[in-house]
């Protein structure tokens, strides 16, 4: 894990990391929002269905 870490360093420098990681947090938000509405959807069908 230090590797990858030092590899994004090289790649993207120093300057850039914080907004990498706000980023990456903001599509793992996201993501999560997601799915969790895809999952509701498919309890109400389920309910529907039944």
């Amino acid at each position: 894990m230090i590797i990858i870490f030092v590899v994004i360093l090289l790649l993207f420098g120093a300057s850039k990391l914080p907004e990498l990681a706000r980023s990456m947090g903001k599509a793992t938000g996201e993501f999560k929002k997601a799915r969790m509405e895809s999952e509701k959807e498919i309890k109400e069908l389920e309910k529907s269905v039944k």
